[in-house]
């Protein structure tokens, strides 16, 4: 199998796969995957990865979710510690985020800056659909109004559209291609090697938590705590602010940027999250989310 032939069969997109064909990353992946004698479709299908964001690490958010994973019928086996800056969160959403705003691009610069995060690589019990498919219809969508009872985001909080605290990828094409976003050569040697062994590693998963929580302070989520610490950083706001306003807490934070004041970083990410655009309108998303529904709809 060919890497075209290999994408057409791991997404149901067909711009995607034209797209990564060429792609770096989903190259090195499919290159090592080969030199280990791993079937590379397979693993895609098998596989899929859980990105345990900073805002989870704030939430103390870990332990909920290997337990939400075990009752859902996933089994953790790898789990690493992964430092984030700003050009990993370009890489994962590149194609997707031609559509934030440059306010969000902000807030999630913003956010990398609170803690490094947690990838889960986990499996599935064998079903019609891919790990990673199966995974990203459970674990609910980004928007905090549409998650529903039962998802992981749901059960996690419905705390704001940025923070939704983790994410995965849509089908087996995103699997390939976040693999070597994630991890660098040697790293991925050590976990194929992990997944071969083929063991539960939940308990390693927990114990990287508790690593993160110890350096990483518990926030509070709330817009009431966040308006209250930057009015008394910045100061000087104007007499008639209101802190249930988003007008007036939107031009707070822009203030404060614009004459370059130092503010505290999660405050300005929960309020921000909540009052200032998160699209920017007019755009179309270079390549579009893949749902079930998608997957099921493109196999033959």
């Amino acid at each position: 199998m060919n890497m075209a032939e290999l994408l057409a069969e791991s997404t149901p997109l067909p711009d995607k796969a034209a797209r990564y064909v060429d792609d770096t990353y989903v190259q090195e992946t499919v290159d090592q995957l080969g030199a280990a004698g791993i079937e590379a479709a397979d693993f895609a299908r098998r596989y899929s990865l859980l990105l345990l964001k900073p805002d989870a690490i704030v939430a103390r958010a870990v332990e909920p979710t290997l337990r939400w994973l075990r009752d859902n019928g996933f089994r953790v086996v790898a789990a690493r510690v992964c430092p984030v800056d700003r050009h990993l969160v370009r890489a994962l959403w590149y194609f997707a985020w031609n559509i934030a705003s440059p306010e969000r691009r902000r807030l999630a610069d913003l956010l990398i800056e609170i803690s490094d995060a947690l990838v889960l690589v986990v499996s599935a019990d064998d079903a019609p659909l891919p790990t990673s498919v199966r995974l990203t219809a459970a674990k609910g969508p980004t928007d905090p109004a549409k998650r529903q009872p039962g998802e992981l985001r749901y059960l996690l909080g419905r705390y704001s559209y940025l923070l939704n605290l983790v994410h995965s990828p849509d089908d087996p094409a995103d699997v390939l291609r976040e693999f070597s976003i994630y991890f660098d050569a040697g790293t991925r040697e050590r976990i194929l090697r992990e997944i071969a062994a083929d063991t539960d590693r939940g308990a390693e998963a927990a114990a990287h938590a508790a690593e993160l929580y110890a350096r990483t302070p518990a926030r509070d989520f709330g817009r009431a705590a966040a308006t209250r610490r930057l009015v008394a950083e910045i100061g000087e706001v104007p007499d008639d602010f209101d802190p249930d306003d988003d007008d007036h807490c939107a031009a707070l934070l822009r203030r404060a940027w614009a004459t370059g004041r130092g503010i505290d970083a999660w405050s300005a990410v929960v309020l921000g999250s909540l009052v200032l655009p998160m699209r920017n309108g007019g755009r179309q998303q270079t390549l579009p989310p893949v749902s079930a529904h998608d997957w099921l709809e493109a196999r033959p």
